[in-house]
Formats: structure tokens, C-alpha cells, sequence
């Protein structure tokens, strides 16, 4: 049966430019199949795209026990990729798009919901647009449309339970200079040497965050990258603007917004030592991370089930937004995340049917 659920889930192509509606109508169907009580929470993305968040509850209430957690959308695939939309087993591996990021963990929890039986309230929640930037784990967690006690976050994890995570923010930055000719740069100022200080003074800022550490991490400390950068029109005219691109991974003790607070002592600095200096910063994610006790029941329950000790992660997931529900959460699913996003994305059957089992033990002893 699972692997007839992922099927089917794989089939629909829900890559995040598209609407999400397809896959949560199928979704809806086994849903109410169980006789679960589904509420759709719909929203219109920038590009005027219809988006759904989909919760779907054992029982009519606006508390529950336990919430699996999966996102609906994936990324895009090679179009000559005859197995994105065809789910394909080869060597106990199931291939397909989203089969590991993160069809997969939702074909595990409805069958493990399926199989089970929940005394306390229990529900599924069915995100859209995770890929592009959690959106719509957001904003449910902006409407807090229920309070979670226990959450289970599909992420491909090959199965092992993770506890906390580095949170993850974007800026990007606009620096001004004035054209001139290269042969006479007093003339101007250059844009792309006022963005090189600025940037020396992020590698600066970059060896500052190591002495704030947090031994569960690797690295143990708030990472940051400058990851792209483009400016000027010509070599011989000095660059008039100078655009790149700041990216940081905090630790979840520390404010994801300390880093910008450095970054912008480091703007003010070299506006006084050169009054002309002009930079914009837009810091359009700030995305927290998130952290769970070791000795959380539910951290203790899927380190039991599954054998593995708890980890952390660097990368994001919905897991902090689940916690603005005011749940304790950890993040867990088949597959590894080295193989997600990539032609021939797969996730192994053992691992996949393993997954259910584990599931079904967390409803067991927690509903």
C-alpha cells in the first residue's frame, strides 16, 4: 500500500511554481477516506498562484497530541528525466521526484495513520512552497489555526531523529558608487571597492560568530556566506553599483537577527569614514531555528524506535514554525538528503516501510 500512495503522489507533478491544488485534493480524498476532518488554509502567492495548507484531524478540536508534518511542493526536474513523474523500483530504491524530499514521508504517515488508531487528537499537516522559503508553514504559523503539543517534521534524514537546527536568513545588498572614467577615478567613486570593504569586514564579522559556539552543531557556530556578487557595466568605467548577495545560518540560541545587527555597526562604520557611502540592505528571510531537549519524550520515543541517536542539522526545515504551535518538534524521514533535489532522486524501501513503523509507534504511545 505505501508504495502505491507514493505512486501516486509522485504522479502529480507539485513543483513549488505551480498549484499545490492537485495533490491536495488527492490528499483530501484518503483523508476523508479515513474519516478524517480536513480544513483547507488557502493562499495566493506573489505570482497570483493558487497555494493550500492542509490540515486534516482525527478528532474536531483545536489542540492535538501529535502533528506529521510534510510539505507538499518539490523542486523542479530535468524534463528528460523519464521517472520524475513515474515512480520507478530498481535495486529495493524507489525513483521519483520527491519520493525523499518529502513524498516519501508523506506516503509513511497516512499509511501509518491508516493502520493506526489515535485515543487523543492527532493530525496531518500538509504544507505548500517549503522549497522556496517555508511560506507555507509561515502562515500557519502566523494564523496558529491549532496548538500542537508533539510534532514529526518530514525531512530526508536516513531515519534519524533530529533535534534542533540552524535557522536560515537572506539580505541582499545594494551598494552606490558614481560612474566615471577608469582613467580618472577621482572623478567617481567605485562601487565595487565600497562592496570589497564591506565584505572584508564580513569575513571579520564571520571569524567574531566562532566564539559564540554550540557544541551539537557542525560547524558549531553561526555560519555566513557571500554568495554572489555582480557590479559594474564596463572594465573601463568605474562601477556605479555593486550588488551581492549575504547569507547566514545562525545557531538557535542566537537571534537570527544578530548578524545583520553587526553587518549594519559595519555599514555605519564605513559611513563615517566616508560620508558618500550609500548602501541599502534588504533582508528578506530571517528564519529562525529550532531546538528540542534531549530528554523530550518525543526525542526519547524516536531515538528508541528507530535505534539512532539524535543529530542536528544545518539546514532549514518547518520544524520552527511547528514551534511557534506551540510544540516540541523533531524532524525525521526516510531517504538522504545528499540524494533530494537531484536527477535520480530515490528513496530506499526499507527505509521508506520502516519509517511507517516508526510512525505508527509514535501514535501508539502519544495518542
Amino acid at each position: 500500500m505505501i508504495k502505491e500512495i507514493l505512486a501516486d503522489l509522485v504522479r502529480i507533478d507539485s513543483v513549488s511554481s505551480r498549484s499545490n491544488a492537485e495533490i491536495v485534493a488527492y490528499l483530501e480524498q484518503r483523508c476523508a477516506a479515513m474519516r478524517l476532518i480536513t480544513r483547507r488554509y488557502p493562499y495566493t502567492d506573489e505570482h497570483g498562484i493558487e497555494k493550500i495548507n492542509l490540515v486534516a484531524l482525527t478528532q474536531d478540536v483545536s489542540e492535538v497530541e501529535l502533528a506529521l508534518v510534510g510539505h507538499t511542493d518539490t523542486v523542479p526536474y530535468d524534463p528528460n528525466w523519464s521517472e520524475a513523474t513515474n515512480l520507478t523500483e530498481r535495486d529495493g530504491r524507489l525513483y521519483g521526484r520527491g519520493a525523499c524530499d518529502t513524498k516519501g514521508f508523506i506516503a509513511a504517515a497516512l499509511t501509518a495513520v491508516e493502520t493506526s488508531k489515535a485515543n487523543k487528537p492527532l493530525a496531518l499537516i500538509f504544507t505548500a512552497d517549503e522549497e522556496i522559503g517555508l511560506y507555507g508553514a509561515k502562515r500557519l504559523a502566523q494564523a496558529k489555526p491549532l496548538r500542537v503539543r508533539y510534532s514529526i517534521v518530514g525531512e530526508p534524514t536516513s531515519l534519524r531523529p533530529i533535534r534542533a537546527g540552524k535557522g536560515y536568513s537572506l539580505a541582499e545588498v545594494l551598494v552606490k558608487g558614481r560612474e566615471a572614467h577608469s582613467a580618472y577615478p577621482a572623478l567617481g567613486a567605485s562601487a565595487v571597492f565600497r562592496a570589497a570593504r564591506l565584505i572584508n569586514r564580513l569575513e571579520s564579522i564571520a571569524a567574531q560568530l566562532k566564539q559564540d559556539q554550540h557544541a551539537a552543531f557542525d560547524p558549531p557556530y553561526t555560519t555566513l556566506n557571500v554568495g554572489l556578487i555582480h557590479g559594474g557595466s564596463a572594465k573601463n568605467v568605474l562601477a556605479g553599483e555593486c550588488r551581492f548577495t549575504l547569507e547566514w545560518r545562525p545557531v538557535p540560541t542566537q537571534p537570527s537577527e544578530h548578524v545583520l545587527d553587526l553587518f549594519n555597526a559595519a555599514i555605519a562604520e564605513e559611513m563615517q569614514a566616508d560620508p558618500d557611502f550609500q548602501c541599502h540592505v534588504d533582508a528578506s528571510r530571517q528564519d529562525t531555528g529550532f531546538e528540542t531537549a534531549p530528554d523530550s519524550p518525543l526525542v526519547q520515543l524516536l531515538q528508541k524506535a528507530t535505534g539512532n541517536d539524535a543529530g542536528t542539522v544545518a539546514f532549514g526545515t518547518e520544524a520552527a514554525q511547528m514551534m511557534a504551535l506551540g510544540s516540541e518538534a523533531v524532524v525525521i524521514g526516510p531517504g538522504d538528503i545528499r540524494e533530494a533535489h537531484r536527477t535520480g532522486e530515490f528513496v530506499p524501501v526499507d527505509e521508506l516501510e520502516r519509517c511507517a513503523e516508526v510512525l505508527r509507534q509514535s501514535i501508539a504511545q502519544l495518542c
